[in-house]
């Protein structure tokens, strides 16, 4: 058993551009388009935005995709955005964390770990920032993980042998989820789970602002901020107007020069 403090985001999938079909649609429309970003995500958008007024060739404005994406930005029209996918693998987040985060639904997919199939006697668990920092709290709050931890052993155990000696027609891997499934009610909010995050621009840019402000969830807003510094290396054209900026209270947050996109 550890205790965490920190999530991990992987980028595990995202947008890409298939060229053979751009060029195609460019030949049979007789038009060009010229584009400086080899990002998918930034080129799908600005190409999305473009056929809405066939702004391509001769009638192509805004040559480089940062002033175009810009100005699609400061319109607000997100819409535009929301062809632009990103696929993220979380770790290192408690289930507090992830009941905030399936708040956003619009736009998203979430794939959690299941504690019904998943054996949690090793788990790990996300301790609170508040509470690490104060001997006194801390001491409270690991002899409540430790007894939370050894109640699901022991449930386990003793449901396995239960359930076994009373459905002895149901398959190991049956018998192994009733038990395990009546024993995470005593696991507690701060458990570790994983998640696969899947989002379009336009939420994924919500969610980041969002969470990322003053007054919300710690856990949840270090995470906008990690999110948010790994989106700005990685499509800089989508998040550019958007910065880590230090709050009130000495904390890392979130601000954006555009919103309602």
């Amino acid at each position: 058993m550890q205790i965490i403090r920190e999530p991990t985001i992987y980028l595990i999938g995202r947008s890409e551009i298939a060229t053979a079909a751009i060029d195609q649609f460019l030949a049979d429309n007789a038009t060009s388009w010229q584009t400086d970003t080899e990002v998918g995500a930034e080129r799908i958008a600005e190409l999305a935005g473009r056929i809405c007024y066939m702004s391509l060739g001769t009638s192509q404005g805004r040559r480089t995709n940062h002033e175009y994406l810009e100005n699609i930005l400061e319109q607000q029209h997100g819409s535009v955005l929301e062809h632009a996918v990103w696929n993220f693998l979380i770790t290192g987040v408690s289930r507090s964390f992830t009941h905030e985060l399936v708040r956003h639904r619009a736009g998203t997919a979430i794939s959690q770990l299941s504690q019904r199939y998943v054996d949690e006697s090793q788990v790990d668990f996300v301790e609170p920032a508040v509470i690490a920092g104060d001997p006194q709290l801390h001491a409270i709050w690991s002899e409540a993980i430790a007894a939370a931890h050894a109640a699901y052993v022991a449930l386990s155990d003793r449901l396995s042998g239960i359930i076994e000696a009373s459905y002895p027609q149901l398959a190991k891997r049956e018998r192994r989820k009733m038990a395990r499934e009546a024993a995470r009610s005593v696991l507690p909010n701060a458990t570790e789970t994983k998640l696969v995050f899947s989002v379009n621009t336009r939420a994924l840019r919500h969610i980041i602002e969002l969470r990322g402000a003053a007054g919300t969830e710690p856990e949840i807003r270090r995470f906008a901020v990690k999110l948010l510094r790994l989106m700005l290396t990685t499509a800089p054209n989508l998040f550019g107007d958007m910065e880590v900026v230090t709050l009130p209270d000495g904390s890392e947050g979130v601000a954006a020069r555009y919103h309602k996109v």
